[in-house]
């Protein structure tokens, strides 16, 4: 199964490596492309450290996620994409499951197992979205009244992500937003925790762990 990997970075050394490297395990095949917004520290010199594999590197100014993405869906090479932050760790992916999820969702996003500096913490907060062993369709938020969708563990299709683009206006949350919109105009996505896990890890500037918006 041939994927891209679309991961946002900026300032991320301390789990970049490790996002990159699972992903590699999980897709040998893949492609990785690495949007970054002007990083300061050892990031893009971490990246580089993949250089036998397919992997690209696009630097991007006046940053919004949507912006990020959009850019990386229209230059990513397979049809199949995965948004991944880059401090989550792929821990399974069932393949087989995945390509029958993508062929009846627009989206697929998987369980995350937050770790606070080494610790599996209680999953309160943002966090209790992501429940073990459950299969929901079109996942509403009754923390954030609205839809749930969460970018840093979650297969689309480039031909929905073309048609479909995130708003590049926002600041945050623009996987929320786009799950709103698409939902409206009828389609369908899916939380399959069953079949996908990942692990994602504190940092600083990490905006899942900043709380709800």
């Amino acid at each position: 199964m041939k994927v891209t990997s679309i991961i946002r970075c900026r300032n991320e050394e301390a789990w970049i490596g490790h996002a990159i490297q699972s992903f590699i395990e999980h897709f040998p095949e893949g492609e990785i492309l690495i949007i970054d917004n002007n990083s300061t520290d050892r990031s893009i010199e971490i990246v580089k450290l993949f250089d036998r594999y397919d992997i690209k590197i696009i630097n991007i100014d006046n940053y919004t996620p949507g912006k990020a993405l959009n850019l990386g869906v229209k230059i990513a090479k397979y049809d199949t994409i995965l948004i991944q932050s880059a401090h989550t760790v792929l821990k399974k992916i069932d393949k087989i499951q995945l390509r029958e999820d993508l062929s009846k969702n627009v989206a697929v996003f998987g369980n995350q197992i937050p770790v606070y500096r080494g610790k599996k913490i209680t999953k309160r907060y943002v966090w209790s979205h992501f429940k073990k062993n459950k299969i929901i369709q079109n996942m509403f938020s009754e923390i954030e009244n609205r839809q749930f969708l969460h970018n840093a563990f979650c297969f689309y299709r480039k031909r929905i992500l073309e048609k479909h683009q995130f708003d590049e206006k926002l600041i945050g949350k623009e996987d929320r937003y786009w799950a709103d919109k698409i939902v409206k105009e009828g389609f369908k996505y899916l939380y399959n925790s069953v079949s996908l896990v990942s692990e994602h890890y504190y940092t600083d500037n990490g905006a899942t762990w900043k709380g709800l918006g």
